[in-house]
């Protein structure tokens, strides 16, 4: 679901101010790179090349035989679906590509320590479209595994040719569980595989995975610290806006490609009449789109607290197990003011570079297409400078399908003008 963007938002990365920690990264260009802009030029080239092969009338039709695939396999192929929009996948490559705080720093992060990947064995998991492995074939790796498990494989061993990279990247098409290296082990394990909410798509389990199977004892994984935030922030306008009453015809559209947004987007736009559609009481609808986390950029002027650390996660030494957690919280209120949601966040490191390097998806920092992931309170909260919301949050992936999380979240608030106790449940899908 659409929220307001606010130009405020975005602030260099290098000048982000984080209440929670005193890291500041540095993101600096490298002087002698790929020029990115190119090399995503050249990506979308590829795409769109695939894009008009599939979407010819012409071609064959041959069934993929869906009555057999899992929700993990709906997930892979989510990435490289071209069902009724055949401009949507480009649209969401291009949007990751095009996030300079995620390509960037990962491109910032391999050139400026080449000492790190020079003549090292390489695997990229969950590939996409290769841009990471280019970016290690670049700064002398001896061999990079591309490891993808969509039908972007195909895009990506068409890039890595037409950039004359062959003889270095091996696209590998698979699941990381399923394929079979042709070596024994690697040095260096890269991956983005960060979702929405720092866990969503669960994608974590597959770098663990090879990371057990693969890296060598004293091997690197990039990024190898990941940690997850949490503020309160105001939000009457919204909430009023896009829960309580009808969106009007300017407002924005429906932008993110979960599932799940569908269902909370219908919500929305039909909550006015919850109370009485046709004459009928429906508002367990309404209570149904509450509990659905929303994704999307927070103006930073609407934080109402502090913001603290829940979780870091250690890639290098965490095991699978650790994606489920429960953690105590405490937000301060810096002001006078009324809480509306809830708002988490997360941010990664480099740490075995020369130089600490990283970013942050948090509201003070530069957007990124990560955004900031809200979850809204059934009750609005009155909070006064210095009070503290108290309460923890559990996170899970969801038992039928792994790649979705369920939340809950305990809190109460015992002030001087509001005393609240709740417990809510979320369901990101």
């Amino acid at each position: 679901m659409g929220r307001r963007k606010n130009s405020q938002t975005s602030t260099s990365l290098n000048n982000t101010q984080h209440q929670a920690t005193k890291v500041c990264f540095d993101d600096d260009d490298e002087e002698e790179n790929i020029n990115l802009d190119d090399s995503i030029v050249a990506t979308e080239k590829a795409i769109a090349m695939d894009d008009v092969t599939m979407s010819d009338p012409n071609a064959p039709f041959v069934d993929g035989g869906d009555d057999d695939k899992t929700s993990a396999d709906y997930y892979f192929d989510s990435y490289s679906h071209f069902a009724v929009d055949v401009s949507l996948p480009i649209f969401t490559l291009q949007e990751m590509l095009k996030d300079a705080v995620r390509t960037k720093t990962y491109q910032n992060v391999i050139f400026q320590n080449k000492f790190l990947f020079k003549d090292k064995v390489v695997l990229d998991v969950g590939a996409g479209t290769g841009i990471l492995s280019l970016f290690c074939a670049k700064a002398g790796a001896a061999h990079v595994y591309a490891v993808e498990c969509s039908h972007i494989a195909n895009m990506a061993k068409e890039i890595v040719e037409s950039n004359g990279f062959s003889n270095v990247i091996t696209v590998m098409k698979g699941k990381i569980e399923d394929i079979e290296l042709p070596v024994a082990k690697v040095d260096i394990i890269i991956s983005e595989w960060m979702g929405y909410f720092l866990l969503f798509e669960n994608m974590l389990d597959s770098v663990l995975y090879a990371r057990d199977k693969w890296l060598v004892n004293d091997g690197i994984v990039l990024p190898d610290k990941a940690s997850l935030y949490l503020t309160a922030i105001e939000d009457a306008e919204y909430k009023e806006d896009k829960i309580e009453s009808q969106p009007d015809s300017s407002s924005r559209g429906w932008h993110f490609n979960s599932s799940y947004i569908c269902f909370v987007a219908l919500a929305c736009m039909l909550a006015p009449v919850w109370n009485n559609v046709y004459g009928f009481d429906m508002t367990c609808i309404k209570k149904q789109a509450m509990g659905e986390p929303l994704v999307d950029t927070v103006d930073q002027n609407q934080i109402v607290t502090n913001c603290q650390l829940l979780k870091t996660m250690d890639i290098s030494k965490m095991v699978s197990g650790d994606t489920s957690f429960t953690v105590p919280f405490k937000l301060v209120a810096e002001r006078d003011d009324y809480i509306h949601a809830l708002v988490a966040y997360f941010d990664v490191s480099f740490t075995k570079c020369h130089k600490l390097m990283g970013f942050s998806t948090g509201p003070r920092s530069r957007a990124t297409h990560w955004k900031q992931t809200v979850l809204y309170l059934e009750d609005v909260l009155t909070i006064c400078q210095g009070e503290a919301l108290i309460g923890s949050m559990t996170v899970a992936p969801n038992k039928k399908n792994p790649r979705d999380i369920d939340i809950t979240i305990k809190y109460s608030l015992n002030g001087r003008r509001c005393v609240a106790s709740r417990t809510q449940h979320y369901k990101m899908r």
